[in-house]
């Protein structure tokens, strides 16, 4: 087994936290009764001879939600879907050309509330054979990958802020390279990260 790959199984068994885009900021209110709309996305963790990479995407900038930033492949979970891990094989096959029969599923991650009424749930998989990414036009400008221990070492991590609707928020950054990975991409990989060296 690879070496990236037993450390992130044994993570999966370690306790979690829950997660959200509010966790940095304690004094936001959030209304009850709130409905929340159900997501999921792939981590694919690419399994490489010259070490385990993060497949991550930078979303096109003409975009309504999120343009420019970086993120996982995925999106809403549709009535036709096998559920958040169907959902998040979809997506990926659609945003980046990645045919579901490549990837080995380990498990999922805690779900993830957004600032935009989603919870998210991050589906981890494994990426063995080779695969040459095809972005989807108008959606996806570039597919990338970042070395793993980049991502799994918690010290990379900083909490950074800026005004949003009016109020400062406080949140995760991972920066690598020109790529500036933050937001609920990086709060979930911070998460993850946890687990590998808690």
């Amino acid at each position: 087994m690879h070496e990236a790959e037993e450390r992130l199984r044994k993570a999966l068994n370690r306790p979690a936290r829950p997660s959200s885009d509010f966790d940095l900021n304690p004094a936001i209110t959030l209304p009850p009764g709130r409905t929340l709309r159900p997501a999921a996305v792939l981590v694919p963790v690419w399994l490489r001879p010259d070490g385990a990479r993060l497949i991550l995407t930078k979303r096109s900038s003409h975009l309504k939600h999120h343009p420019g930033q970086i993120a996982f492949p995925g999106g809403k979970v549709d009535a036709g879907d096998d559920g958040v891990i169907g959902a998040a094989l979809r997506e990926t096959r659609e945003e980046i050309g990645l045919p579901p029969a490549l990837v080995e599923i380990a498990g999922t991650l805690p779900p993830h509330e957004t600032v935009t009424g989603f919870t998210v749930t991050p589906v981890l998989g494994f990426l063995r054979d080779s695969f040459t990414p095809v972005p989807e036009a108008g959606e996806v400008d570039e597919v990338f990958t970042v070395p793993l221990p980049h991502v799994l070492t918690p010290s990379h991590y900083g909490i950074e802020r800026r005004l949003w609707r009016g109020e400062w928020r406080r949140y995760y950054a991972v920066p690598y390279g020109p790529y500036y990975i933050w937001g609920a991409t990086a709060r979930i990989l911070r998460g993850l990260a946890d687990r590998v060296t808690a």
